[in-house]
């Protein structure tokens, strides 16, 4: 018969392999779709890809060069439209906003716009910018991404200010020195590694959308001429070509999702690795 000590010793060995599977199962769908998508994207991941146009329909050859630019700008865009937003909203609800009503609204709003689907964003943002500019155009691409960046740099920048020691705004308003300047000289410089996590991931999550650049930014076969003008962009490039009859373009529309694919992982494997716990993005 079995004591009672080695059968806790059982059971404690099956748990252990079950939460190992378990995560093993939960590992799996990422990494065959990494070995995938990078054993697709290597036929056509070469030089040209990176410095070279689109070809004309139906020749073969070109790359996706003024995509990734207009990528780049997209993201720039967004960037400067949706951070500042984000990490003040976050600042006020963690000073200002505890227990009121207006940082409660902002809360619900915040929440409910981090779940509001990506076509939708893209449909609001036609609607504010591309009717009434008449054309579609890298600031509208860029405010529709920017609008997905908010509600994550608002939450990751909330949390992270909340966890600066309230010692530290005691010690300098007891100095002398305003609530403002406690804030951003204390408050913003002690947090400010956990914020840039915060917009890292947020960067790395606008980096694969495709559905709002549909409605705004559109596309373009040839350099932007400026934020103003359609740009292309490295999604609806994939998208473009994956749904064309050319098995060309069916290999850059893999050396595409290969190209995002790092840029996403660099980014979240970054965050991971430069702030590893919560003590050191108070550092």
């Amino acid at each position: 018969m079995i004591d009672h000590r080695t059968k806790r010793k059982i059971v404690d060995r099956i748990m252990l392999w079950a939460c190992g599977l378990a995560a093993l199962a939960a590992a799996a769908p990422l990494v065959s779709l990494i070995l995938y998508v990078l054993f697709q994207g290597l036929n056509r991941f070469d030089l040209a890809f990176f410095t070279h146009l689109p070809a004309p329909v139906g020749e073969p050859g070109g790359g996706m060069a003024n995509a990734i630019v207009g990528t780049l700008t997209l993201v720039t865009v967004a960037s400067a439209t949706g951070l500042p937003v984000g990490i003040f909203a976050g600042v006020y609800l963690a000073e200002f906003g505890k227990g009121g009503r207006f940082a409660g609204l902002v809360r619900f709003t915040s929440d409910v716009l981090s779940g509001v689907p990506s076509i939708v964003t893209g449909i609001v943002a036609y609607g504010l910018v591309v009717r009434p500019m008449g054309r579609f155009s890298a600031v509208a691409g860029g405010i529709a991404l920017g609008f997905m960046m908010i509600p994550v740099v608002t939450r990751t920048t909330e949390e992270l200010v909340k966890m600066v020691p309230n010692s530290l705004r005691e010690a300098s308003l007891a100095l002398g020195v305003t609530q403002w300047r406690t804030i951003l000289s204390i408050v913003m410089r002690t947090a400010r590694n956990g914020i840039l996590t915060g917009v890292m991931l947020a960067i790395a999550r606008i980096s694969g959308e495709t559905a709002p650049l549909l409605f705004t930014s559109f596309g373009n076969q040839f350099w932007a001429q400026g934020v103003d003008q359609p740009t292309a962009s490295l999604t609806v490039q994939v998208f473009t070509y994956a749904i064309s009859p050319f098995e060309d373009w069916h290999d850059q529309a893999w050396s595409g999702a290969l190209v995002l694919l790092l840029i996403v992982l660099s980014i979240n494997a970054a965050a991971k690795i430069f702030f590893k716990n919560p003590r050191q993005l108070l550092r």
